[in-house]
């Protein structure tokens, strides 16, 4: 994109933001891309080799010496990630008063309870690295929100104030708690937004002097080596009273702006939107290819647990189909895609935040929803609520850790090997599925439920975000214990994955439906036609037969499979599925 063309796309989009304040925030924009200087700029966006942990800075501690960052840096080469991760996702590492990093006091510090810049730009020597632009709002401890309550301009305009009388009953809200906090400032009480807590306050994106506040952080973040930037809580950014608040058109067109700025000073870097919602308006991030990059695939976590807990895929069957327009056989060459040229989704099956379950509306029956909710608490979860606009609350999300959420519920003690390969098998299927995958640290580690931490902090989200010291997390990776047999499956799993370019995002992918309800099959392929990959999942609870044959179309099996490369032995006309198990067959 040539100067000229870039000025006239951020005038545009900075008029309809902006109106005749427009010309003044595009010369303001400018100045600072030309004051960038030489910020990365990559030659490809991703390939087959791509997986990004997920993990907090502060994730592994160490002794005093020693500084978090520093720690986590040395765990993972510890553990031989270096070799099977390409991405380190640290969550916000910055000064925070709470939510775990995402009530941010300071975007352009590190905590000093983690470490500092050096430590940060360390841990980018052995992997690349994605931040958090956690963009929607700041903490009330934070320098902006302190000067708006002393009166001091701009800052009298950073933030939403609201009259509690307006019915704001159309707002779509991920929370139970009020939308408008009352807070003292010089000019009296005040109402001010805030969609998530009484601690993070919603920033005002109709003020041009906040945009370009963020858009000095994100630039600072590219500087030091932020391959890809996720935008939090990006859905509720512009706020319009009388409106739902959520994907105003305004937003869409603040993250064209961004992907603009981004391509035109860093080629190469990837801008992940965060839109915890039902999947078609998450996939609506994606514009016309002119918006994010990549997308979380939302609905993929519970659909999968929902799978493996009832043994019956038939539904995330369905799913993928459709979400795919799969047709036919993949003999027939019609590679199908769901996501526009030059992007993909990000899979995952757990993060730093529960099991979402709004993006299951419209896909999962009410019965197997009420049967998935009970099956969450009946393994020692908890269901969080939102509010809706008749003033009921409904599940939002789901707060266990994944490994836990598949533990078998038997009579008598756990049957560890069981506990193990339920979960692995849908790591398998994850990391499988096209796009790039996530892997939440406490999902490689096979962490359980966290209750300690929840009765200590209150809040249902502690029971998946436990921090571990050093010795206790090296110790109990040493004995003979489901954590050990999870991250020793993660291993080989990832060392098999980074081989098979028939993984790489831009590959077709295609979904076969096979005759048992527990079973999931697709087909992947390299996007240069060199490698085909037959991914097998026996997600239920007794064993199940593939025949091999009636998916090569009848061509002699023989003369199509090559062995399974996740078990290592050779195929018949047929495949006998353990419970739990998955192959990926080489074609």
């Amino acid at each position: 994109m040539n100067d000229a063309n870039l000025e006239q796309r951020l005038r545009r989009r900075l008029t309809f933001l902006y109106g005749d304040r427009a010309e003044t925030t595009l010369h303001a924009i400018l100045e600072r891309i030309a004051r960038a200087g030489d910020l990365p700029r990559r030659e490809t966006l991703w390939d087959h080799r791509d997986t990004v942990l997920i993990t907090y800075g502060d994730q592994v501690r160490c002794p005093a010496d020693t500084t978090p960052l520093c720690c986590l840096r040395r765990f993972l080469a510890d553990a031989g990630m270096r070799e099977l991760l390409s991405t380190v996702h640290l969550l916000p590492f910055f000064p925070y008063s709470s939510d775990d990093g995402f009530s941010v006091i300071d975007f352009r510090r590190v905590d000093p309870a983690l470490g500092d810049w050096s430590d940060v730009d360390a841990l980018g020597e052995d992997y690349a690295l994605m931040f958090d632009l956690v963009l929607n709002h700041v903490s009330r401890r934070g320098e902006w929100f302190r000067q708006y309550v002393a009166g001091v301009e701009p800052y009298t305009r950073y933030f939403i104030e609201g009259d509690p009388k307006t019915d704001l009953s159309q707002v779509v809200r991920p929370r139970s708690t009020p939308l408008l906090t009352p807070v003292e400032t010089s000019r009296g009480v005040r109402h001010v937004w805030t969609t998530f807590s009484d601690d993070q306050i919603d920033l005002n994106y109709a003020e041009p002097a906040v945009l370009l506040e963020m858009i000095d952080v994100l630039l600072a973040y590219i500087g030091h080596g932020a391959r890809i930037v996720r935008l939090d809580a990006i859905a509720y950014l512009w706020k319009e009273p009388g409106t739902s608040c959520i994907h105003l058109p305004q937003t869409h067109e603040l993250v064209k702006l961004l992907r603009d700025l981004v391509d035109a000073v860093a080629p190469g870097t990837i801008l992940l939107t965060e839109t915890n919602v039902p999947h078609e308006e998450n996939i609506s991030y994606f514009g016309n290819g002119d918006e994010a990059r990549m997308v979380y695939q939302f609905s993929l976590a519970p659909l999968l647990l929902e799978a493996i807990l009832s043994g019956d895929a038939t539904v995330l069957v369905d799913w993928l189909m459709q979400e795919e327009g799969t047709r036919g056989c993949f003999a027939e060459k019609r590679p199908v895609s769901f996501s526009p040229p030059g992007t993909t989704v990000l899979n995952f099956t757990a993060s730093h935040d529960g099991i979402g379950v709004r993006p299951l509306e419209g896909i999962l029956p009410p019965e197997r929803f009420r049967a998935l909710i009970d099956a969450v608490r009946d393994r020692g979860g908890h269901v969080s609520t939102k509010r809706n606009p008749d003033g009921t609350d409904t599940p939002y999300e789901l707060n266990i850790t994944y490994f836990d959420a598949l533990r078998p519920v038997v009579d008598g003690p756990t049957n560890d090997a069981l506990h193990a390969r339920r979960f692995l098998a849908g790591q398998a299927v994850m990391l499988a599925l096209k796009g790039i995958p996530g892997i939440y640290f406490h999902s490689l580690v096979g962490t359980p439920n966290d209750i300690e931490g929840v009765k200590r902090t209150g809040r249902a989200r502690s029971i998946n975000r436990r921090k571990f010291d050093a010795d206790e997390l090296h110790a109990l990776l040493a004995a003979d214990a489901p954590q050990r047999h999870v991250l020793e499956g993660y291993r080989r799993l990832l060392a098999v994955r980074t081989r098979q370019p028939a993984f790489h995002p831009d590959g077709p992918q295609q979904v076969v439906r096979l005759a048992q309800p527990g079973l999931l099959g697709f087909f992947r392929q390299s996007p240069d036609g060199g490698q085909t990959l037959l991914v097998l999942a026996n997600l239920g609870p007794k064993p199940a037969l593939v025949d091999l044959r009636a998916l090569a179309g009848n061509t002699p099996v023989g003369d199509l499979l090559g062995g399974d490369l996740l078990g290592g032995q050779r195929l018949g006309d047929t495949l006998e599925l353990l419970p739990y198990q998955v192959a990926w067959v080489e074609l």
